[in-house]
């Protein structure tokens, strides 16, 4: 049986004529409250995405219909945000990230950016070991909460957890609440301040392994991105000789996107190139 039709009551609100009612329609907006869940910059980016020929007016337009004014009544600072917000959300992106602002955030000013700090390895270890099975916008939802649960990704402290820590963890609510990542964490800890030891920092064990500077993919669309490599296989290997688990090859290579070891931006999103710069 098909879906019943959903009733458009856009034309309820200010500013939105019948163009624009058809438009927001295209792209599954039908209510208030619809349009509030989106906001007014993401579903200009989306009508752009769809070809529509909207301008600027129609951001003004939809602002002012969440917040009950004319268009032309917006506050001047208001505009001028808006104007900013909007050139941004049109910069060319990966197509992973979609419009959630933090998944923006983060493909914006951290994937693929060089990472030369220990801790902050640990951190990705750790954030990428709790994703298996998950999506990662899930895991970055997470983040403060892992920070605060993980002692702000202090090794040497994580390593000193026990038993009691890790029952402790499995009643936090704000992570992943899996008995074997969380043993998982601990476990990789001590293995990590083994291989800060023998080798004087992480970082520079782990960028050996791409003989110590990015490696720059040139793809032009993601589904060209590989789910492992080569290198991530070797990298591995060693790692799970090393004691440390929960580092599969896909969760490696995921690791070592989200710490520059390789950039995988498509080379028509606008962080390609100054990544391609970056060591």
């Amino acid at each position: 049986m098909p879906a019943p039709r959903r009733v458009s009551k856009l034309a309820r609100l200010a500013n939105l004529g019948p163009a624009s009612e058809k438009w927001l329609n295209a792209i599954g907006v039908y209510t208030r409250h619809d349009l509030e869940q989106l906001g007014s910059v993401n579903a200009y980016r989306l009508l752009k995405d769809q070809g529509y020929n909207a301008s600027l007016n129609l951001v003004y337009a939809i602002e002012g219909a969440l917040r009950r004014l004319e268009w032309n009544r917006l506050p001047p600072g208001l505009k001028a945000e808006l104007r900013l917000r909007t050139a941004d959300a049109l910069k060319p992106r990966c197509a992973w990230c979609g419009t959630d602002p933090l998944y923006v955030r983060y493909h914006d000013e951290e994937w693929g950016v060089p990472v030369h700090d220990d801790r902050k390895h640990f951190e990705f270890l750790i954030l990428e070991g709790a994703q298996a099975g998950l999506s990662w916008i899930t895991i970055l939802r997470k983040r403060t909460a892992y920070r605060e649960a993980f002692a702000n990704f202090d090794p040497a402290r994580v390593a000193r957890y026990g038993q009691r820590e890790v029952t402790r963890l499995m009643k936090n609510a704000g992570i992943v609440r899996n008995r074997l990542k969380i043993e998982s964490a601990v476990k990789n800890a001590r293995a990590y301040l083994a291989v800060q030891d023998e080798f004087g920092s992480f970082d520079r064990y782990v960028w050996r392994f791409v003989d110590g500077r990015p490696i720059r993919n040139r793809w032009t669309h993601m589904k060209q991105v590989p789910a492992r490599t080569p290198e991530s296989d070797t990298l591995s290997k060693d790692l799970k000789q090393r004691g440390f688990t929960f580092v599969g090859s896909t969760i490696i290579y995921a690791h070592m996107q989200a710490v520059g070891m390789v950039n995988d931006h498509v080379i028509d999103c606008h962080r390609y190139k100054p990544l391609a710069r970056r060591r």
